[in-house]
């Protein structure tokens, strides 16, 4: 029997801790005092703290950006980083998107597989150690975020007064070891209000997801709505229009999708523009929206744009049009960018900001993450590889991302490992119905423990 194994024992308090979690709707919201990202998030953070204390595990919370349980004592330390943020729940559930339902196999609710599930595990894996008193030759902690979603500062206040492990890593992605993360950028594309047909438009609430629904309001004459209603209609069910006074309401329904694969989505804002820059000459339409469908469109790959590129060890760059908005007060655009290993930000945003100068606009920039890469010989490999091989009796390989994991700011430390398996079925990630398959998933928390028992004694 290998130690992973041991967490078997706790797989029902797993469930019934999860499912307090989940009825969190830790949706990071605006700032208040004491709590960075809104009430919501700091109460998630302070229940799963809470569970932490009643298992006897020390524990601290860093002013509501993350905290940490604890098992072991020393000067070196080993970590598992996890987030009990989640993105919006969106519609078109199945079920109650903050209550955990279990049908068959399968547990339904935001968040439980992005990560709060994982949360859970780890903490186990802390809970399991103190149950058989194992001799920490390095503490053990279980780090929890709670601003991954929106890409915060909540690792880096964390690590202004906790110290860097030793080694961790972070089960947000999938198995095997992800030793490279592709850089990410965030930008903003503003123009002036809104002067032709388009008098507000409105689609996505986050960056990193594909928007599933979209928006506008029209003023237009009626030769353009006989086009525009024959060529909703021609599109199909993706599209329903409402006749106005003055113009007509149009909304798309698209299909939601992380930011790191876009093309596994499809873009409700990119869908409807491109509808109407069918029917609206440029000049009517408004120069923003013909930009827009011009220079972005429904591509995923920023080739009008002229930031099309890829590489070998990481792949090619994905461009996913995150939100647009337009209204009395302007219009903008907000772009994520998950570009490869060895690529420059910094050029790509430039050449962007060239491109929507020249055309009269303006790109603000609002992230540029480097990429990340852990060399295959680090340790830290061997010891995941090891502790994977025991579980499963297979290999993990290495590979490449787009998503943007906590490994990014314990550079050179640390690797995203889990909870997913490559051969599963879409667990559905920041969208609709998010799941996780409960029998694959304990296989995922007894590698984990055995990676934590590893880190813990080797």
């Amino acid at each position: 029997m290998f130690f992973g194994q041991k967490i078997l024992r706790y797989k029902d308090e797993m469930e019934a801790d999860l499912a307090k979690l989940v009825a969190i709707p830790s949706v990071c919201g605006p700032a208040e005092p004491g709590r960075p990202f809104g009430a919501e998030s700091a109460r998630a953070l302070g229940a799963i703290l809470k569970i932490a204390d009643g298992m006897g595990l020390a524990t601290k919370n860093v002013g509501n950006y993350a905290g940490h349980a604890e098992y072991g004592a020393g000067g070196d330390m080993a970590a598992v980083v996890t987030h009990v943020d989640v993105v919006p729940a969106g519609g078109g559930w199945d079920t109650d998107p903050f209550r955990l339902t279990r049908r068959g196999s399968l547990l339904f609710g935001r968040g439980a597989a992005d990560d709060k599930g994982a949360a859970v595990v780890a903490l186990y894996c802390l809970k399991a150690l103190r149950d058989e008193k194992i001799p920490a030759r390095r503490r053990i902690r279980a780090i929890f975020g709670a601003g991954e979603e929106i890409a915060s500062n909540d690792l880096t206040m964390y690590f202004k007064s906790e110290p860097l492990p030793s080694m961790a890593f972070t089960p947000d992605s999938e198995y095997g070891i992800c030793n490279r993360e592709k850089g990410i950028l965030r930008l903003n594309l503003r123009g002036g209000k809104p002067e032709g047909a388009v008098r507000e438009f409105s689609a996505g609430s986050v960056l990193n997801a594909v928007p599933d629904s979209a928006g506008a309001v029209l003023r237009c004459g009626p030769e353009r709505l006989a086009a525009l209603s024959a060529a909703a209609e021609k599109a199909g069910a993706a599209f329903r229009l409402e006749r106005t006074a003055d113009g007509a309401k149009l909304s798309a329904k698209g299909k939601a999708s992380h930011a790191m694969q876009p093309e596994k989505g499809v873009n409700a804002a990119a869908i409807l523009l491109h509808l109407l820059a069918g029917v609206f000459p440029a000049e009517e339409l408004g120069g923003f929206f013909a930009f827009l469908d011009r220079f972005i469109g429904t591509e995923t790959d920023g080739a009008s744009l002229g930031v099309r590129r890829s590489d070998a060890p990481s792949g090619p760059l994905t461009l996913n049009l995150g939100i647009v908005k337009a209204g009395g007060s302007g219009t903008c655009a907000g772009l994520d960018i998950r570009y490869p290993v060895t690529a420059d930000g910094g050029a790509i945003f430039r050449k962007i900001r060239a491109c929507a100068e020249q055309a009269g606009f303006e790109a603000e920039l609002l992230q540029d993450t480097k990429p990340l890469y852990l060399p295959e010989q680090s340790p830290l490999i061997s010891l995941l590889q090891d502790s994977y091989r025991t579980v499963t009796g297979r290999p993990a390989g290495l590979y490449a991302t787009g998503g943007g994991t906590y490994a990014r700011a314990i550079p050179g430390r640390a690797a995203a490992f889990g909870p997913f398996f490559p051969d599963e079925p879409d667990r559905r990630l920041h969208n609709t119905n998010e799941n996780i398959d409960t029998d694959r998933f304990l296989v995922h928390a007894q590698i984990c423990l055995e990676a934590v028992y590893r880190m813990a004694t080797v």
